[in-house]
């Protein structure tokens, strides 16, 4: 008869977390005293206003701040009809 022996696992807290990170599918990073967050997945990020999204994907989370960070009146108007959606929405 055979005698099977069980290893034990044992991981240290850092080892899990990295497990724990590695299979996270989305990643949100708020910008600070801004309505915006950066969404990260796949290896892509892109800029979001509550559900909308508002920059096309970029390779770095940094490319998405900095363009987040550039307001323009593209990303005034794109705000202020963000708002209205929401507003309607809120309504119904």
């Amino acid at each position: 008869m055979a005698t099977q022996t069980l290893k034990a696992s044992s991981m240290n807290a850092k080892e899990v977390d990295n497990k724990k990170s590695s299979k996270e599918l989305i990643v949100r990073k708020e910008i600070l005293n801004s309505p915006f967050t950066v969404i990260t997945t796949e290896g892509r990020h892109f800029g979001v206003m509550g559900e909308y999204r508002i920059t096309k994907e970029k390779s770095s989370r940094k490319a998405v701040e900095e363009e987040l960070e550039n307001m323009t009146w593209n990303r005034i108007v794109q705000v202020i009809m963000i708002l209205g959606e929401m507003k309607e929405k809120l309504n119904k």
